[in-house]
């Protein structure tokens, strides 16, 4: 079967800081591959949607599939779906990833018969089964695990058996050099673990995996990143280096083979203060760059979002980070109901320290304990403005005046970090990156302005709605049940935490 795989367009956030390589997307196409199938793969991050159709005219796929990590990107995938079945009403059409897998039956209704199925939970494991199923008989769809289709779900997505078992497809993607984080120009991605064993509550995560938490062994994850071409590396676990003896012996084994690259990743300051030693020969291996959530500048904050730690421990966390030599990023959620005096504690905050923050904004998402507990009512249902930078829970202040405050605050990012200020601080890189043809981060350093505008993000409230998000269910009284949102929870999965 010849089968099309299908990253969705840049969110905003996306079209200044970072592209990241789809490699969820490329493990789905490894186990494809795999089965025997012809597959290629586009993304659109790099690519346009008129190189989407002249590949479907061209090749006519016999099935696609889109990825699905993101509620913003759902409007767009269902008028890509809907225009294939019109070009090519016998292709099978499926759609999978984290932020689908919550949504799954509203997604097939909005498509009107456009969408076969949703692929609950993890794709490589169930996408073979589910090709095969297809090319068979495609009214059976619904009895595989975790399959979604107007004629019901199936039994409960599986966890991939051994995630030391597929390679992702990198060589499917031609544009690599178009992936970037910040200064790590160009920038592959690679995976050392997945889960999370917190429940924070404004993160799916936990809700997705069901708390478990699974690692590569050293020897794959290792052999994996030495063939990495790149000499960047974005890892994307949620959490880095939970466990200490882990993170060390991947250490050894990258260091053993000699890889040399720059890293970038994110952890928790809990997490980064129990295991120094780990942290400090990642360093000393090429890690440049962490993200730390840490959410909140006050106990309050961090109770509200169950972070599990204190205020004087992030802080901490970030003196710890400084003393290695490591560029921190941290992200705040900015709350719909924070008044200027509350933004611009912020901004004072933000100016008094060397690290880059960033502000999100506080959204509730399908998969999330925050999405069947949050008691304020929704004011849009559109899925484009579920994006973390968008308002779409009633503000305190009128709305124009709070993007006002969001973007006036986000704006020490660009007085900090970006333009001639990153300029001088970066000459040498952007010369040297400028030498080997590579533009990302330069671009970057004067798009801020385009990007981050009140009056944009103001107007986009006013677009016309095509697909609406469905209501929450009410919530129950008290602690949300965790079991009630899990997508899987296999009794062979080990949680931990």
């Amino acid at each position: 079967m010849r089968v099309l795989l299908v990253h969705p367009s840049c969110l905003m956030y996306a079209e200044i800081y970072l592209r990241l390589e789809p490699l969820g997307l490329e493990l789905v196409a490894a186990a494809a591959r795999q089965a025997g199938h012809a597959v290629r793969l586009l993304d659109l991050q790099t690519a346009r949607h008129a190189d989407y159709f002249r590949l479907l005219d061209d090749w006519r796929p016999e099935a696609v599939g889109f990825s699905l990590n993101y509620l913003a990107n759902i409007p767009e995938v269902l008028d890509l779906a809907i225009e294939t079945r019109h070009r090519l009403p016998q292709c099978f059409i499926f759609a999978g990833g984290h932020s689908v897998s919550f949504v799954g039956r509203e997604i097939i209704e909005h498509a009107g018969g456009a969408i076969d199925c949703v692929v609950r939970g993890e794709g490589e494991g169930i996408t073979p089964r589910l090709l095969a199923q297809a090319a068979a008989s495609r009214t059976e769809l619904h009895t595989l695990p975790g399959i979604v289709t107007a004629a019901g779900a199936g039994p409960p997505p599986q966890f991939v058996d051994d995630l030391n078992r597929l390679t992702p497809a990198r060589d499917l993607l031609p544009q690599r050099r178009k992936y970037f984080i910040g200064t790590l120009d160009p920038c592959a991605s690679i995976e050392f673990t997945r889960g999370c064993p917190w429940d924070c509550a404004f993160c799916s995560a936990w809700t997705f995996y069901g708390r478990s938490y699974r690692q590569l062994t050293p020897e794959r994850a290792a052999e994996d990143l030495q063939r990495i071409p790149e000499p960047n590396a974005f890892i994307v676990d949620d959490v880095a280096f939970i466990y200490p003896e882990a993170g060390l012996a991947l250490a050894r084994e990258i260091e053993r083979r000699g890889i040399r690259k720059q890293y970038y990743l994110e952890t928790r300051g809990d997490v980064l203060l129990r295991n120094k030693e780990v942290f400090a020969y990642w360093k000393r291996l090429g890690l440049e760059y962490m993200f730390l959530g840490l959410e909140a500048l006050d106990e309050e904050g961090l109770k509200l979002y169950r972070k599990r730690t204190t205020l004087s421990k992030n802080f901490e966390a970030l003196e710890f980070a400084r003393s290695l030599g490591i560029v921190v990023a941290v992200n705040i959620i900015a709350d719909p109901d924070w008044d200027e005096r509350q933004f611009a504690t912020i901004r004072e905050w933000a100016l008094s320290v060397p690290e880059v923050v960033h502000l999100t904004v506080n959204t509730p998402y399908p998969g999330t304990e925050t999405w069947a507990t949050e008691s304020r009512e929704l004011t849009t249902r559109d899925y484009r403005l579920f994006d973390v930078q968008h308002a779409v829970l009633p503000t305190k202040l009128p709305l124009e005046r709070f993007y006002r405050e969001l973007v006036k605050t986000q704006q020490v990012i660009n007085k900090k970090h970006l333009g001639f200020a990153a300029l001088r601080d970066t000459f040498f890189i952007v010369v040297k990156l400028l030498a080997q043809g590579q533009t990302n981060f330069l671009r970057m350093l004067w798009k801020f302005n385009q990007v981050y505008n009140p009056g944009r993000q103001f107007a986009d409230h006013k677009r016309a709605v095509h697909y609406e998000m469905p209501l929450p269910q009410s919530a129950p009284q008290g602690r949300l049940d965790r079991k009630s949102l899990y997508v899987h929870r296999p009794e062979s999965a080990q949680a931990v935490g």
